[in-house]
């Protein structure tokens, strides 16, 4: 079967490629870089030529709210359309855990709308709601850090390693469409404060991390409920002390 995977030069891509390649599949990692603009259109037609399945890993290079909710907006607009003319029969998608329950952020507003012009295409298609990546917390220590003190919020947070996202998505490719959503969280569950501060004394940065529960998520209001999954979720398997020692 060929499989098709749209941004597939990004961190869930590559791990995806050689796992679909393993079980005996064609898959074709296309982004801007090879050519591919899913927002003009440019190559997407000679890209999905004799797919039998395609998946949606692109991201927004902007998190500007009206950037990101055209981005997302357009992008499967146009992935439909395209599949629509070549005959794809799966479509599948990668969005993010309880999207729908946090309005304020801009992000998770443009991946709620990204969801429903998929499920209005037409395209049979399974959608993969995952929680944040391991490999993510990194760069929101970043954004949370102010003159040395890393102030982020205390609430439940259950992040997931990438290549179990992987692992779920090349699991689900041989499976019939959903033409629903399937969600998937880490093993773990405990404040993002801990998380990101085991992150940083692992990388032994001295930084300061002060639980804030007030501090939100990228200007999101959250609570212990937003980033975590409910029930009969997948789990991964890959404990956050496994990800850390590798």
């Amino acid at each position: 079967m060929k499989v098709v995977v749209v941004g597939g030069t990004g961190l869930i891509g590559r791990k995806l490629i050689p796992l679909l390649t393993a079980n005996g599949h064609e898959a074709v990692a296309v982004s801007k870089s090879t050519g591919v603009d899913v927002i003009t259109g440019e190559g997407l037609a000679d890209a999905l030529r004799g797919a039998d399945t395609v998946v949606d890993l692109t991201n927004a290079p902007s998190w500007g709210d009206d950037e990101v909710l055209a981005f997302f907006t357009t992008s499967a607009r146009n992935l439909a359309a395209a599949e629509q003319a070549a005959g794809v029969r799966h479509h599948f998608a990668l969005t993010i855990v309880n999207a729908d329950t946090i309005p304020d952020s801009g992000y998770m507003r443009a991946k709620v709308a990204q969801e429903k012009v998929i499920a209005a295409s037409g395209i049979p298609y399974t959608i993969v709601r995952a929680t944040q990546f391991y490999e993510f917390i990194g760069m929101i220590a970043g954004a949370a850090t102010v003159d040395g003190q890393v102030r982020v919020t205390s609430a439940a947070f259950q992040p997931v390693a990438g290549d179990d996202v992987a692992a779920l998505l090349a699991e689900l490719i041989d499976q019939p469409p959903l033409n629903g959503l399937i969600d998937l969280g880490g093993p773990e569950v405990q404040p993002m404060s801990t998380f990101v501060k085991r992150f940083l004394d692992v990388i032994d940065d001295t930084r300061t991390v002060v639980p804030d529960p007030a501090a939100g998520y990228f200007g999101a209001t959250i609570d212990d409920s937003s980033l975590t999954t409910r029930d009969g979720a997948r789990i991964g398997a890959t404990t956050f002390a496994e990800w850390l020692s590798k």
